[in-house]
């Protein structure tokens, strides 16, 4: 029991851990761009907008469930902080944005596989949640979403075990 003691302690490090490894504190709005991004680990992608401002994506790893974006503005302000592995986010996903559009709103897929009876890619993203579900976007082999749906995420099934 004694280290039930300890777990708030455990578990005050593993978030300041997490917190680390994407800034001490999260950039804030109004926040000297230049400045947030050099507390930031380096990103893993980055999307220039007509009005000359710039999304940024942090992704976490194809494993991880977490992908931050970090929006500025032409002036090279913090605009916007955010965690885009959402079921809000993904809401907004429908058929008929680009593969591209796709990528600047939720960033990169976790996984890529195939559907050959639908000449279809399919991009599979991990998000938080406690279902274990990953979400799953289907795209025209001209890179034009099709379709959308919440599946089992692979990394969580466990083998079945028979019963004796």
């Amino acid at each position: 029991m004694n280290w039930l003691r300890s777990l708030p302690s455990v578990m005050a490090a593993l978030l300041m851990a997490g917190c680390a490894t994407l800034g001490s504190t999260p950039p804030q709005p109004g926040e000297d761009g230049a400045a947030a991004l050099a507390r930031l680990p380096a990103p893993t992608g980055e999307f220039a907008n007509a009005d000359g401002s710039r999304r940024i994506e942090f992704a976490r790893g194809p494993f991880g469930r977490q992908t931050h974006m970090l929006d500025v503005d032409a002036d090279g302000r913090v605009v916007r902080w955010e965690q885009v592995l959402t079921e809000a986010h993904f809401a907004t996903i429908q058929p008929g944005i680009s593969s591209d559009e796709l990528r600047r709103k939720i960033g990169r897929p976790s996984w890529v596989w195939g559907v050959r009876y639908r000449d279809q890619t399919v991009w599979s993203y991990r998000f938080e949640n406690i279902f274990c579900q990953a979400f799953h976007v289907g795209i025209s082999p001209a890179g034009v979403v099709e379709d959308t749906s919440f599946g089992p995420d692979p990394r969580c099934e466990r083998p079945l075990r028979a019963i004796n």
